[in-house]
């Protein structure tokens, strides 16, 4: 997926754990099918799963994870991942990893939600208690800016699809664009967000949200960029039930609606060969926001 990446396999983890956490040297070892675009993910036995960040980028998550997450658990609906163990650079693998404790779920995956409404006001729920956390000293989110700051690597994305055979309405895409531009700006303090709400991100099981995952991005930032679920994994119908339970005004559900369509139009020419889940959930996204 990225010019820089890291190869890993599963070898290389047993070697990892094997020099650096011997207690869990003997565990099977197997990868995970991800749509992630962030780590390599292992499972190790039953009980855990090791990240491999698959760029330098990425690395950078592990720290901020292990600090913050046991700080929010306690205060969200749902599980989220608890980190046991930080590695370091070895075996050739140049960049720390972690090991965090599995998660019961599946990962959600747009048009395949099994009771939409009950879905739409969990999530609701989570991300209602999450923004309500005490900001404290909470680091900026990686979408912790203004809508309006993503505005030239948007048009870019516009300009990028336009010569693609992708099937795209550019024109309807940048008023679209525009329209959510136009959404007055957050005016409150900054609030907890995760910032990356993808359905790949999303466990479930018996149409609830099992869990959330993967903090990477999480901080402080405009609350709206939670609400990207409404088009990146609910149906229509159900739109409304989260828009209701989330208690939202009509600035921040557009601008809301404008992260989510920007997100999709920036990931899908960047994917659109390298990763079919992400791509195809970015031109899911197009089709629900142009959809009205």
């Amino acid at each position: 997926m990225h010019a820089d990446e890291a190869r890993t396999d599963e070898d290389l983890v047993r070697r990892l754990l094997r020099g650096q956490f011997p207690q869990w040297a003997g565990l099977p070892v197997r990868r995970l099918e991800s749509g992630g675009t962030v780590n390599a993910i292992y499972r190790a036995g039953d009980a855990l799963t090791v990240r491999l960040p698959l760029t330098e980028g990425g690395a950078g998550t592990l720290e901020r994870e292990a600090h913050w997450l046991p700080r929010l658990a306690p205060l969200v609906p749902v599980p989220v991942p608890e980190v046991v163990g930080l590695g370091r650079a070895a075996e050739g693998y140049p960049w720390g990893w972690a090991v965090h404790r599995w998660i019961e779920g599946e990962v959600l995956v747009e048009d395949r939600v099994e009771d939409p409404g009950r879905l739409a006001r969990d999530l609701a729920a989570f991300v209602t208690a999450l923004r309500g956390v005490d900001p404290g000293e909470g680091p900026r989110a990686h979408r912790g800016r203004p809508l309006a700051a993503a505005d030239a690597e948007t048009r870019a994305a516009i300009e990028e699809l336009r010569r693609t055979d992708e099937p795209f309405d550019a024109g309807a895409a940048l008023a679209a664009w525009e329209e959510a531009l136009a959404a007055p700006a957050w005016s409150g303090e900054p609030r907890w967000i995760h910032s990356d709400l993808m359905p790949s991100n999303l466990l479930g099981a018996g149409g609830r949200l099992a869990a959330v995952i993967d903090f990477g991005t999480a901080g402080l930032g405009d609350p709206a960029v939670d609400l990207i679920p409404a088009w990146n994994l609910l149906p229509s119908s159900a739109r409304r039930v989260f828009r209701e339970a989330v208690d939202t005004d009509d600035a921040s559900w557009a601008r809301g609606r404008g992260w989510a369509l920007s997100m999709a139009l920036v990931q899908l020419p960047y994917y659109r060969v390298t990763n079919p889940v992400i791509s195809a959930n970015a031109r899911h996204v197009l089709r629900q926001v142009l959809a009205g």
